[in-house]
Formats: structure tokens, sequence, C-alpha cells
């Protein structure tokens, strides 16, 4: 068990967090919440020992291990990308002299009772425990199973590292990273450079893994599929929910509502006594309570809110003209690159209002094809861009494009227009831009923040063809779900990049998955779409490999596991959707009934209606469809609750 004792710390004299205090229990599953800036990523640092805390301490009994994976890293080896990821593994070859170094002492010495060979006996036993962990004699397999797992291809493990993307790199620290196999692994957003199958590849490794896993990601559904504990980081105090993530976000707006009640009750303490102070401030016959009172408001310990609300941001795009009925078709379209062949011959065809999403492994062309639909791109075959097309798009590194020059304030302020203007602090506030941020010039932002205002920008011009490159990226929690959002009341047509699983859950109306340079179409919810990928996957395993299916034991026992969990949670969204539906039924029918009420309350106005008895017929109807709806609506929610109990 890992303690964090009174960890606070400070920069430039100002507190950033105080008062840490929890354990990370062995096999553990802990999610680090938090608005960018809050601190988390500095809390990892600490407990792994690159950062030294104003206070406290971090206690790591003997023979715990650790491994911390952070956003960025400079890279700079010439290794090929399988001889990288074996490098993890030079401390085996030391760890076994060592033995050897001890064993020949040990051989050589008679003080068997001394606290010196005890000393040794201890430290051998540690090393032999290590070494056991690492399984030195599988560590070509395992390093092949790891790399794959992320998205390598066989073909790419001799291939030096240098070749490859920023991305594809740190794919491979966080494969030696996993290899390790450390008692507690530090993980600061892990899946910002893996596509969809890497992540459930990810998430499936660490749900098994043997040590504990702290995680800070934007990621919402990896946080309810490993987490079963959330710590918060709020105003600079420390929240500790023993829930996954979706569960603390609701236990946490119940503390914001109690919260929220106890700041007004203060706020009108302080209101009271302040004005007792101004009464009674030049009377001497009241000196001594004012005085009382002035301590006793120096004293009160002002309650701090969140400083964002989600609930008071609304952001909406402005308004475009209407495009044509098909804003973009292709025929035969091919792109290459000298001999590489990205896709070829491909045939697509989005309409207006479409929400598409386009999925699949990194490198297999969702970007290309996207940046060819944007003008971006030259390609072989043919493109139609429909009648009165206005296109946006934003692209991964859409940040560079900006003025290095102008403030925040200025960035959005050249291109804004309309109505629009009148917003401009509550939605760079959305993009988590307030107070003072939007007076810095773009120079002296980060990349994130740079990546959140060239969004932002993105947003303000008026298209009815918007297409996004990996939008998320940089945004946490709040800001994703306020662009989803908006995204969804959009009355153009989009086409997003995406591996956010959550993100893109309710938000695509089609999904086209790239592979083997094609692309295939999928109708469907991405949860949909990835299950039946999955149960695919199984399949062609089993007809490659029947006895699979026939041989009982711990992989027999794993599949059927999992597939049973796989279609429980289907069976819950299947639910879920039809509660939804019911209550958009009962809010529908509640109103007519109210229409036909209010009709009924004057007949004067409505003679013909009710003499024909229409009126009370339709009466009739709805307020048995209305308790049809009703009775179908409380035998789901309690088919839902029967479910969820027996997944939990």
């Amino acid at each position: 068990m890992i303690s964090v004792n009174n960890i606070s710390k400070e920069f430039g004299g100002e507190s950033l967090f105080g008062g840490a205090n929890f354990s990370i229990n062995p096999k553990e599953r802990i999610g680090l919440a938090g608005k960018n800036g809050s601190g988390k990523t500095t809390l990892l640092r600490i407990i792994k020992g690159e950062v030294v805390p104003t206070t406290g301490e971090i206690v790591i009994p003997d023979g715990n291990t650790m491994g911390y994976l952070p956003q960025e890293k400079t890279i700079t080896s010439s290794k090929t990308v399988i001889q990288e990821a074996l490098d993890a593994f030079r401390f085996v070859e030391n760890k076994r002299k060592r033995l050897d170094d001890i064993h020949a002492e040990m051989v050589n010495r008679t003080d068997f009772d001394s606290k010196s060979y005890h000393g040794l006996f201890d430290e051998q036993e540690l090393l032999n425990e290590q070494l056991r962990l690492a399984e030195p004699e599988k560590l070509e397999g395992n390093t092949e199973r790891v790399l794959k797992g992320l998205g390598f291809k066989r073909s790419d493990f001799n291939r030096p590292l240098s070749e490859f993307s920023f991305g594809w790199q740190m794919r491979v620290e966080l494969a030696k990273l996993l290899l390790l196999r450390p008692s507690l692994l530090l993980l600061d957003e892990p899946t910002n450079h893996l596509d969809i199958e890497s992540i459930q590849w990810l998430e499936e490794f660490l749900i098994n893994y043997y040590g504990s896993v702290v995680v800070v990601s934007h990621d919402r559904t990896l946080l309810d599929n490993i987490t079963n504990r959330t710590i918060e980081i709020n105003n600079g105090k420390f929240f500790d929910y023993k829930v996954s993530y979706s569960k603390y976000i609701e236990l946490r707006e119940e503390r914001q509502a109690q919260l929220k009640s106890s700041a007004d009750n203060q706020q009108k303490q302080i209101r009271d006594i302040e004005r007792f102070v101004e009464r009674f401030r030049y009377k001497a016959t009241k000196a001594r309570q004012v005085q009382s009172r002035v301590k006793m408001l120096e004293k009160i310990d002002r309650i701090k809110l969140d400083d964002l609300d989600s609930k008071a941001i609304h952001f909406t795009f402005p308004e475009a003209k209407q495009s044509g009925k098909v804003p973009v078709e292709g025929k035969n379209v091919t792109k290459r690159y000298g001999q590489n062949i990205v896709f070829k011959d491909i045939d697509f065809q989005v309409l207006r209002g479409e929400r598409i999403a386009f999925v699949g492994k990194n490198g297999e062309g969702k970007t290309t094809l996207a940046r060819i639909i944007a003008g971006n791109l030259a390609y072989e075959g043919e493109l139609r861009m429909g009648h009165n097309v206005q296109p946006a798009y934003f692209s991964q590194d859409q940040w560079e494009m900006l003025d290095p020059a102008l403030t925040v304030f200025e960035t959005v302020d050249i291109i804004a227009v309309g109505e629009i203007r009148k917003r401009m602090k509550s939605i760079l506030g959305a993009f988590l831009f307030q107070g003072d941020d939007i007076d810095k010039k773009v120079s002296v932002l980060s990349g994130g923040e740079k990546s959140r205002l060239a969004l932002a920008k993105l947003l303000l011009t008026p298209s009815n063809l918007l297409i996004m490159d990996e939008p998320t990226n940089h945004l946490d929690i709040l800001s994703k779900d306020i662009l989803k959002n908006a995204l969804l009341q959009y009355k153009g047509t989009l086409i997003v990049v995406s591996h956010d699983r959550d993100f893109l859950q309710g938000l695509s109306t089609r999904l086209y998955e790239f592979r083997d340079q094609k692309i295939k179409e999928f109708r469907g919810d991405i949860f949909e779409f990835l299950e039946r990928k999955q149960f695919t996957h199984l399949a062609e395993l089993e007809k490659k490999n029947p006895s699979v299916a026939e041989t009982p034991g711990k992989s027999s026992g794993n599949k059927n596991h999992w597939i049973q969990k796989k279609e429980m949670e289907k069976q819950i969204r299947k639910l879920s959707r039809s509660i939804e539906k019911a209550e958009t039924s009962i809010q529908q029918l509640e109103s007519e009934l109210e229409e036909i009420n209010k009709k009924l309350a004057n007949p004067e106005n409505h003679e013909e209606e009710i003499k024909s008895g229409d009126l009370y017929r339709q009466h009739d109807l709805v307020t048995k469809s209305l308790q049809n709806t009703m009775d179908e609506w409380e035998s789901l929610g309690t088919s839902l609750d029967q479910l969820k109990a027996k997944a939990d």
C-alpha cells in the first residue's frame, strides 16, 4: 500500500493544492479527475518522485515499483521498434548479475545469523520475485503481443523508431511501461495517441493488470470501464469517491448542490454581519459588538464553488445557407504516395444533415480522406461537392495557423459576426479561457490551449459542411460535452474523425470504417459497431482454431465470460435507449393532453369538436396511450435496475 501523506504544492507562492491524504491499495484502479490546471499531472509527478512537494511525503513500501507515462516526452532513439521495446528489459541482465554476485558472496560467508547476511538473503528473494514478474523467458513473445495490441504490424517491428510519428513513438513508450509490469502504473492521458481498437486492447490489459493503476484521462468510457475509485482535485482540495467516473459525476452534482446551498446561507450570514458593522460602526456603545463581528468575518472560511458551471454555458453554431441534398460524393477515389496506396477506388456519399464518423486504425486513411474533402490534398478519381456547400475544416495541427501576435480575445473577435459577438466571453469560457486568460498572447499559450482556441475560432465561422479531425484531443470532459451538445444542434453536415467512443456515441448517424485500402459503411451506434467487430473477430478466431471453442479451461471460460459481459452491456444500452424513447413519448403525450384539456376548459371556442365528440375521443385515446407508456416506462426501468444489479 502506497501512502500519500498531507501533500501540498505551491508555485511562485500560489497554492496549487493541499491536504492530499489517501492510500493506493493493491490492484486498485483510480481515476484522477479535475479541470485542466487543477494539478492532476503535478500530483502524478510527485508520486513518481519527479517533483518535490511543498509539504508532505509519499511512503512507498520496499519492493514496490512504479512506472510513469507522461503526456509528452522527447524521444531520440536510433533503434528499431522491437529493439526499443526490448530495451525496457535492460534491468534483467543487471539483476541476474547482481544475483550471481550475491550467490558468490553467500557461499563464502559463515555469519548466517548476522544482519548483513539476512539482508543479502532478503535482497536475493526480492530480485528473484522481480525477475519472476518480468518473465524473462517470455520477453520477446510478450513484447510482440503488446506491440500488436497497440497497433503495430509485424512488418513495423524492424523499422527504425525515428521513421514513425511522435504518436507512434509514444505507443512504444507505453509498450515498454506495460511490459515492465510495475506494481503501480501512473498513466497521464494514455489514449491521446491511440485509435479505438488500441484503446479497447489497453482497457482489457488494464482490467486484468496484476498491480495498481492511477490514470488521468479525458476518455470517459475508458474511466468507466477500468476504474473503481475517483479522486477529484477541486479548488485545491481533494475529494475521494469509491466509485467509477459516471457514478462520481452523479455524486459530485449532489455535493455541489449541497455546497451551493451552504454557500448561499453563508453569503446571507456575511451580508447580515456586514450590515450590522456598517450600521453601528461609529456608535461607541456598540464598539465591542462591532469588533466582535469584524473578527467573526475574518474567521469565516469562505465556501468556493466551481469556477465553471457547465449548465451556464450554451453554445450554438452561427447560421449558414442550406447546401444541396448531397454535399459530398466520391467515386473511385484513390490516394497514393509513390508506391504506397492509402486507399483505392473507394465510393461514398454524404447526404445533407448527416453526421458521419470516420473510424479505424491510425494510418488507414481517415485524415487523408478528410483533407481531400476539405480541398487540401490532391487525389485520383472523382469528388463532387454539392450546390452551395460552405466547408470548414479543423485539422489536428490547426493551432499552428494561429497568429502568435494576437491575444486570445482578438483571435476570435476578428472573425465573429452578428449576435454571437455578444457572447464572446462565454464561448471562450466554454473552452477554458477565463478571466485574464483572454488577454494572453497566442505565443505564450501551451499546445493544448492553442488547439482549444483554434477549435473555438472554427466554431465561430458559418459553414454548412463541418470536417473535424480529432477535435477532442486536447479537451477535458466538460469541454467535450459542450462541443458535443453544440454539434448535436448543428444544422449542417458533419464529418468527424475521432477515436473518442463517448464523444461519438449518439453523435454520428453513420460510420465509415477504414481498413485494407477500402472503406466499409456501418449504420448504427459506435458501440454497436464495436460489439459487432468483437464478435466477428471471435468468430474468425474460432474458424482458424476450432479447438478453442471445444477445449474447456481458462481460455474458453474467459471467452464465455467476455461474451456474457458484452451481451449484458448491449442489453443495458438497449433498455436505456428504450427508456429515453418512452420518456420522449410521455412528454409529447402530456403536451397533447394539456392542449385537449385547454380546449375542454373553453368550450365556447371549440363547439363543433365537443358536439361531435371528437375532443372526448381524443382525450380518452391520449389518456390511455399515456397510461400505457407510463406502465411501459416503469417496467423498463425495473428491468434496467435488475440488469445493472446483476452486472455489478
